[in-house]
């Protein structure tokens, strides 16, 4: 790969993480932010100044231990108790509000994705595009996303950028001392003199450069290797929640083999991908501890010479030593951060790849008003993440009143036709014109509902808020619902999707709409689960409910006694024409 490749590369990188980046800085929270980031500046720059001030103490310090000078010695001891305090209290609050700004941008920020994740059913349409061919390397796990990324940017973003403002003011503050104290290197060269001055300087570039590129390349696989682990981590704790949600469908199964080779192929996939991980950062270590170590007595190596011959001094010799190390570390901040950096470059790439995911699932506005007071299909056409054709519909129409059975084979699109009407199901062309008001007066009962884990109120309530019904129109709901014994129980707390039967699962979902009393109402195998008689009973109520609030129900149902409560049918044929 050639220079101008990897500088183009890593522009792009840069402009994507700036985008990722900025924008906190420049939310409602902005001012709050840049006070927080201008004060831990002004702390690294203390920082930085009192490293200065202990370097010049150095000086005077072992000068007077190498002078016997015991006046001077005691003095120093205290000049240094003052130093040494003014540098914990800045380091102190340096970490302190370091912190505090990583909380407050990963608070802003998880918040902000959340809202763009949950909003116009982006979640659920990133499910359905990521497993159609053309999208297939569409971001996995947006949980983890959301956790553990967002965390790991902000705290790394920080940490490196004040890390690497730290190292320039620092480079910038010690390399006139140590220009100033590392005097010229003469030596003599096919027959000519030759005079270095700064040598000093030159010799902590020349080592950092070195150092430099070495890790680059000795460390160069992390970025990839700790791109995959993040990923395979993920996977494996995805399909141990998944054993988790469906437990007793795994164990009456006896499935428990199966889930155990799979998780432990995940299992697999992620060791593996750790041992090449340490063996990676083994040969990296091996380097940055070596160099490190060097580094230490590296100085004392190179102006050795000029202590010997009495050209400085002891104190002069630590000093530069000190300054040398300042100077090195400074310049080998590269070196020491490759790790870090090579994670944060992994999390960032999963980050705006996540970006771009959720960009590219927006609506396809099949949606809008129809100004009337009906539901109308205009020429509207569905298909599957595939590309293939499900069903085609068009000039139908469903009034206030109106009770419609909706059939077909299975498999035929009836309830895509529901999701494209829910406004999230993106395979669709055409339009559909919708009632005013259709977005709140309509609820959509599927055959496996959710409900929050929680407290039995609001898992009925949901997704409204428990407190906006009365105690007396829970328990009715409840009631007519067929739940009488649910009725004592609204505020125990419970994984009720667990708890609860599939019969008692959708019950419970009936009891919302007789709670909610929609005017639009869509029912896909919602009594599936239920006996005959419950689901006469049940349809029964439905169907007064609608009368009453001169409200419209649409039905997937496959038993013919079901088709009784409905006065009009629509079919989705063999061609996939959707007739009614």
């Amino acid at each position: 790969m050639s220079l101008l490749t990897k500088l183009k590369q890593f522009r792009n990188f840069a402009s994507r993480a700036w985008a990722l980046s900025a924008p906190y800085f420049g939310s409602d929270e902005k001012w709050k932010a840049r006070g927080l980031l201008a004060a831990i500046i002004a702390l690294n720059l203390g920082a930085v100044y009192m490293l200065v001030l202990i370097n010049e103490w150095n000086r005077v310090f072992y000068d007077a231990l190498q002078n016997k000078n015991a006046e001077v010695f005691w003095q120093q001891l205290g000049r240094f108790t003052g130093l040494a305090f003014g540098y914990i209290l800045i380091a102190v609050y340096r970490f302190y509000l370091t912190q505090l700004l990583e909380i407050r941008w990963r608070a802003w920020m998880t918040t902000h994705v959340m809202a763009r994740w949950l909003g116009h059913k982006a979640f659920y349409r990133l499910e359905l595009m990521r497993f159609t061919r053309e999208n297939a390397s569409l971001p996995d796990n947006p949980d983890q996303r959301i956790q553990e990324d967002l965390g790991m940017f902000t705290a790394s973003a920080v940490g490196l950028s004040m890390g690497l403002l730290n190292a320039a003011v620092t480079l910038a503050s010690f390399v006139g001392i140590l220009w100033g104290l590392s005097g010229s290197f003469g030596f003599a060269f096919n027959g000519s003199d030759w005079n270095i001055p700064g040598f000093m300087v030159w010799m902590a570039l020349i080592y950092a450069l070195v150092g430099s590129v070495l890790t680059h390349y000795i460390g160069r696989p992390l970025i990839k290797l700790n791109f995959e682990q993040q990923k395979r981590e993920a996977d494996f704790r995805h399909h141990l929640v998944r054993v988790r949600e469906y437990s007793e469908a795994i164990a009456l199964d006896r499935g428990e083999p199966v889930e155990q080779r799979q998780l432990g192929g995940h299992f697999s996939a992620v060791l593996q991908n750790t041992l090449a991980l340490i063996k990676a950062q083994k040969r990296l270590t091996w380097f940055t501890v070596g160099f490190g170590q060097a580094a230490v007595v590296f100085p004392f190596v190179v102006a050795a010479p000029r202590f010997f011959s009495g050209a400085i001094q002891l104190g002069e010799l630590m000093q530069i030593a000190s300054a040398f190390g300042r100077v090195q570390d400074s310049l080998s901040w590269f070196v020491d951060n490759y790790d870090a950096l090579a994670r944060w470059r992994a999390t960032t790439d999963r980050l705006t790849g996540f970006e771009d995911s959720l960009r590219s699932a927006n609506g396809q506005g099949l949606l809008g008003a129809s100004g009337g007071d009906e539901l109308r299909l205009d020429q509207l056409t569905l298909s599957l993440p595939n590309g293939q054709r499900l069903l085609q519909g068009e000039g139908l129409a469903l009034r206030p009143g109106d009770s419609v059975l909706l059939q077909g084979a299975s498999g035929s699109g009836k309830s895509s036709l529901f999701r494209t009407l829910a406004g999230i199901w993106p395979y669709a062309q055409g339009r559909i014109a919708l009632p005013a008001g259709f977005e709140q007066d309509a609820m959509f009962l599927p055959q496996r509902p959710y409900f929050p884990t929680g407290r039995l109120r609001d898992a009925l309530a949901y997704p409204a808020a428990a407190e906006r019904y009365s105690d007396a129109e829970l328990q009715q709901a409840l009631h007519d619902a067929l739940l009488p014994q649910l009725a004592p129980r609204l505020d125990d707390e419970d994984a009720w999707g667990q708890k609860l039967s599939g019969g008692e699962q959708q019950r419970l979902a009936v009891a919302r709409a007789l709670l909610k009393k929609p005017r639009w109402l869509f029912a896909d195998e919602a009594t599936s689960a239920l006996d005959a008689a419950a689901e006469l009973e049940i349809y029964g109520k439905l169907r007064a409910l609608m009368r009453d609030s001169g409200g419209a129900l649409v039905s997937i149902a496959h038993r013919p006694s079901v088709a009784a409560f409905h006065e009009r049918q629509w079919t989705v044929e063999a061609s996939g024409r959707l007739t009614g």
